[in-house]
């Protein structure tokens, strides 16, 4: 039987995870920059790089404010639905699938905001971890990663 954490505890693994996949996101940018020789000081990758990183910005903006009022369970929907709009928006730099995971993540947020609280595990687990698993092998596949 799987062992359920408080909500709070939940919110550190949570934050810790996402400190994590920055990294992970950011060593993967740069690697993939070097190989194809496309700078990330290009005037496309400032521009897509800031349109990523207001939604982000918001979010966590949004997280402190809600996590100061104790509202912890709303966010699941507050990251898929903000992560979903960075996607969208730097996505219109990328390739066109890109922005239609983005797309996905919305209505996931969408959804995961008409369920009970106690699922937000459930749809932290399919957003981040499964719309990043299957569209990562779509993109991996038809556009070398």
């Amino acid at each position: 039987m799987a062992r359920s954490y408080p909500v709070h505890a939940q919110f550190w693994m949570w934050l810790l995870e996402g400190v994590l996949a920055t990294a992970i996101g950011t060593v993967s940018l740069c690697t993939k920059s070097k190989r194809i020789s496309y700078p990330l000081s290009s005037r496309t990758a400032k521009r897509a790089l800031l349109s990523f990183a207001a939604p982000i910005a918001a979010g966590g903006v949004l997280t402190l404010a809600l996590y100061r009022a104790n509202a912890i369970g709303l966010f699941p929907e507050l990251w898929l639905l903000l992560y979903g709009v960075a996607i969208v928006t730097a996505g219109a730099f990328s390739v066109r699938v890109v922005p239609l995971m983005g797309l996905c993540f919305l209505g996931l947020g969408t959804v995961a905001s008409l369920t009970p609280s106690y699922l937000g595990n459930v749809w932290m687990m399919a957003g981040f971890g499964g719309l990043h698993l299957a569209f990562g092998f779509v993109i991996a596949r038809r556009h070398g990663g």
